[in-house]
């Protein structure tokens, strides 16, 4: 496990996640548009972890507000400008806002307190993140039988997240306990997450992973080659419905067709009760050339047309349980999860 993003000095540095895994390189932060930036470009992803981001980012951003008169102004449209930054997962919201309450409660102090505490918020959501995917790996890894064969799409570890992760922090824990894990990690297009930073992980940390093309994922099913699905989220709707990573629904379908149980691991800071069901939830759409080009570099048609939505979205009725830092929700999840969330 290792950190993804962090304080150093008056900057934020967090890991360039576009370079793994051939480089270990630091993007460096200086002011909030460069966590904007990192967010919009892949520096940084993740739902936990654009979280993180974007805390950091207004606590920077805050740090070159020269007068108390102009600081409500100005952390206002630093805050508007975050929100843009990429709108499926809903972590940033949820960051932006508890940024927001304490710059709100600070506003009788002076500036350079209100700057202070929100520096201090900042690192305090970092290592709440990575004490909840501690407790969403505890409560998980009960769900992993002695031995298992794990099928995960994407990436929802240590760099997804402030550290640990959602749903490789279930598979850590699992493994931590003796259990035998091996991992088939889909490889995740078009940015291949799963090739690039999920093997990563899991290789630096000896568990076994195989990756495979994201079309394979159904015929290992069929073969007996799957015991269970974990995925992360990037937003839970209020009656369970799952946002994630392009292609997470056809592994859910696939999973319900061959009798696998199809988890989700997901911070209760993912779930969005405002969001009544997974129709209603925005999917970002990014560049085609993330779709038509392999770095640079052009492999398709000249002037051809492509459809790249970077999410989809998973109805709740393929989801087995969420696993949360508070327990696993079962259906019904309109009920599971609002009691979930009162859960002290």
């Amino acid at each position: 496990m290792f950190r993804t993003i962090e304080w150093q000095d008056d900057h934020v540095r967090m890991i360039d996640q576009r370079k793994l895994p051939g480089k270990i390189a630091w993007y460096t932060c200086r002011t909030s548009m460069d966590v904007v930036k990192a967010i919009e470009t892949m520096v940084i992803r993740g739902a936990p972890a654009i979280g993180v981001a974007a805390a950091m980012g207004l606590a920077l951003g805050a740090q070159s507000i020269e007068t108390k008169a102009a600081f409500r102004k100005r952390f206002r449209a630093m805050s508007e400008r975050m929100l843009k930054a990429r709108p499926t997962a809903v972590n940033l919201r949820w960051a932006v806002e508890r940024m927001g309450a304490v710059a709100d409660r600070m506003a009788a102090m002076p500036l350079e307190g209100i700057k202070k505490a929100l520096r201090d918020e900042s690192q305090k959501i970092l290592d709440e993140d990575i004490e909840v995917n501690r407790k969403i790996g505890k409560y998980g890894q009960v769900v992993v039988p002695g031995e298992a064969t794990i099928l995960t799409h994407c990436n929802a570890g240590s760099l997804a997240t402030g550290g640990y992760g959602t749903a490789l922090g279930v598979i850590r824990a699992a493994h931590e306990k003796g259990k035998r894990v091996q991992v088939i990690a889909d490889e995740t297009r078009p940015w291949l997450q799963g090739l690039r930073l999920t093997a990563f992980e899991l290789m630096l940390d000896g568990i076994p992973v195989t990756v495979i093309a994201d079309s394979a994922a159904g015929s290992l099913m069929r073969q007996k080659k799957v015991d269970l699905v974990i995925t992360g989220a990037d937003r839970v709707a209020a009656n369970g419905d799952v946002a994630n990573k392009i292609g997470t629904y056809q592994v859910a379908v696939l999973a319900r067709e061959n009798g696998i149980p199809f988890y989700v691991a997901a911070p209760l800071s993912t779930i969005d009760v405002t969001i009544k069901s997974g129709e209603l939830i925005p999917v970002e759409e990014r560049k085609e050339s993330e779709i038509c080009c392999f770095g640079r570099r052009l492999i398709g048609p000249k002037g051809v047309k492509a459809f790249n939505p970077a999410f989809d979205v998973t109805p709740s009725k393929y989801v087995t349980a969420i696993i949360t830092e508070k327990g696993l929700v079962k259906p019904p999840y309109r009920a599971g999860i609002k009691r979930i969330l009162t859960v002290s």
